[in-house]
């Protein structure tokens, strides 16, 4: 996760001046070895790039990375608050559930971390009147909505930055801060992925799990969210993340149906990834209310198309 040295430095150079390290130590006060650590990791994720100047001396400079574009952009609209001395990792983690009003609990519960970790994150803001007042929730003030920006920019860097550690050909399809849905384009970075332990397989690939393989066209897709198991309500999201098609819809119907999903259990889960609507949809049909509704988010099968496929792939 960026630090706040890293920000200093984004500062220092955000006009699209190259400066040596020697330079940016003495201006963000940071020690030479501490700006050595910072500068090789910024380079290594992409935000800075370096030459040489007279002398040999080496010159890093900012690119045109997504991080930095975004941090640009909250820097020119808000340029009078110090946002070196607000961002912690912490605070830009938190700041990625605020684009709705959201309870400290609710926030903590996706986090794994305290109610009183939540506050702490929040008290710069808190502190700069930077949150609107929502009773018991938080969310941020409508002109910040350049640090939420910023703040999502950060944490798909950083899952970005893992996967591709092991798989160069992904990309990050969702993502919050602890969890990532991503998919690669070559069979190579599948098997790297299926390697280890903390990615796994999701969306049409995990159907075979419960009973159901269907025909994938291209590589699978992977989850990242090591401390927690990979629910049928996930897989069932991820599929339509991925791909909401009306033939990947009516194999998520197969599937809600097979394993019995219920719609509360499911729809719970879809608040996360924006799929509501999507959810309540299916469900008409699978209760018996086949006639498609004009403003239906997504393509659903007729009766005859979905009794069809029940009875090929043996569901009952």
């Amino acid at each position: 996760m960026l630090t706040k040295a890293g920000l200093a430095l984004l500062d220092a150079l955000s006009a699209g001046r190259e400066a040596t390290p020697d330079e940016l130590a003495t201006e963000t006060e940071y020690s030479q070895d501490h700006i050595y650590d910072i500068l090789d990791e910024l380079l290594k994720d992409g935000l800075l790039t370096e030459a040489r100047g007279s002398k040999n001396r080496r010159l890093v400079r900012v690119t045109d990375h997504p991080v930095v574009e975004s941090y640009r952009d909250l820097r020119s609209k808000l340029g009078h608050i110090d946002w070196t001395e607000i961002l912690s990792p912490a605070t830009l983690r938190v700041c990625w559930y605020l684009d709705e009003p959201r309870r400290a609990t609710e926030i903590a519960d996706r986090l794994d971390i305290t109610r009183q970790g939540v506050h702490n994150a929040l008290s710069p803001l808190k502190h700069r009147a930077m949150l609107s007042p929502s009773g018991p929730e938080y969310a941020l003030a409508e002109d910040l909505s350049p640090l939420l920006t910023f703040a999502r920019a950060v944490v798909t860097h950083e899952h970005r930055s893992r996967v591709r550690e092991l798989a160069p050909s992904a990309t990050v399809e969702w993502c919050d801060p602890e969890r990532a849905l991503i998919r690669v384009q070559t069979s190579e970075d599948t098997t790297a992925l299926e390697s280890t332990s903390e990615w796994r397989l999701t969306g049409l690939a995990r159907f075979q799990e419960y009973g159901l393989q269907f025909f994938l066209a291209g590589e699978p897709a992977f989850w990242y969210a090591p401390d927690e198991d990979l629910t049928p309500s996930e897989v069932v999201c991820h599929t339509l993340v991925l791909d909401s098609g009306s033939r990947r819809v009516s194999y998520s119907m197969l599937l809600v149906e097979k394993l019995d999903i219920e719609q509360e259990t499911l729809s719970e889960t879809a608040t996360w990834y924006g799929l509501e609507t999507t959810v309540a949809a299916m469900y008409r049909p699978l209760q018996g209310e086949f006639e498609v509704a004009d403003d239906s988010p997504v393509s659903l099968p007729s009766e005859a198309e979905f009794t069809g496929l029940k009875e090929q792939y043996g569901v009952p």
